[in-house]
């Protein structure tokens, strides 16, 4: 039987891949009230005072259970340093002006369906020079990454569009030596800054169809109905001494929630801005 169980989960899985207009709407939702949460999370964040990374997990989750099921996985809260961790879940520590906030969170409706959003933000409101510079590698990549997703196009294009983005900052920034970014790509040498993939299907789990098989998942082709993440970063730990020290503890990943269309994509999570000076000048309205 256990043979059978895994093939109902798969085949559960490859059923899961395209969306119903149903899904869609409900997915839709998810992103407007993760939206509000991250509006919620802004006007808490202390400009002149630490803020409590538990604050803002707790300040989040109560707009998704006021407006949905919960929090559609643990969110991450990750202040200063903390942003270097991939999942950083354990939010015990304080989020200070001059820090960069990579708030990963999203609301799971009462269908179930859940959002899964990211955005790395000025704590006190301003960027600063090196923050705006990796924030801005960041969001090339991300916007090379979403012009992949469309119909016809294979799973993994998107993924290969932003890491190059990446390989390409890189090397401007010098960290691959003498190394070219075409040569350091093909190497894989910036997986020590990029660290995971660029995105996931999306709908019932934030990893959904994550038992259905390869050929039709990861080596794939995207049809209309698909929704996914589309979520590069560069994240250079505190202790990495093989990047200049200015650049040590620095996090900054952005995320959007994507639907495959008939003629391209829809960021269905468009309502929150991820252009550096869009994020200032939003965060400066909600904070009046």
């Amino acid at each position: 039987m256990a043979g059978a169980d895994e093939e109902l989960r798969t085949a559960l899985s490859e059923m899961r891949l395209v969306k119903d207009e149903f899904e869609i709407a409900d997915l839709r939702f998810a992103c407007e009230a993760t939206a509000r949460g991250f509006e919620d999370v802004v006007r808490v964040l202390g400009s002149a005072a630490p803020t409590p990374e538990r604050l803002i997990e707790g300040t989040f989750r109560t707009r998704a259970r006021v407006e949905g099921n919960d929090v559609g996985y643990g969110s991450i809260c990750a202040a200063g340093p903390h942003a270097t961790t991939l999942h950083w879940v354990r939010n015990d520590g304080e989020a200070r002006p001059g820090d960069l906030l990579l708030l990963d969170a999203g609301v799971e409706t009462r269908n179930l369906y859940t959002a899964d959003v990211t955005r790395t933000l000025p704590v006190d409101g301003r960027f600063t020079p090196l923050q705006r510079e990796v924030y801005e590698a960041v969001f090339a990549a991300q916007e090379a990454g979403i012009a992949a997703v469309r119909p016809g196009a294979g799973y993994r294009d998107f993924h290969e569009a932003a890491q190059r983005v990446l390989a390409e900052r890189i090397a401007a920034w010098g960290l691959f030596g003498r190394r070219s970014a075409a040569e350091a790509f093909e190497l894989g040498l910036h997986r020590r800054w990029t660290l995971a993939g660029t995105g996931h299907m999306l709908g019932l789990d934030v990893h959904d169809c994550a038992r259905a098989r390869t050929k039709t998942y990861v080596d794939g082709t995207l049809e209309a109905g698909m929704v996914l993440t589309v979520e590069p970063g560069l994240y250079f730990q505190p202790d990495d001494l093989t990047v200049p020290a200015e650049l040590r503890g620095t996090g900054v990943r952005i995320e959007d929630d994507v639907l495959v269309t008939a003629d391209g994509n829809e960021n269905l999570s468009a309502g929150l801005p991820r252009r550096a000076d869009e994020v200032e000048d939003w965060m400066a309205r909600l904070r009046g």
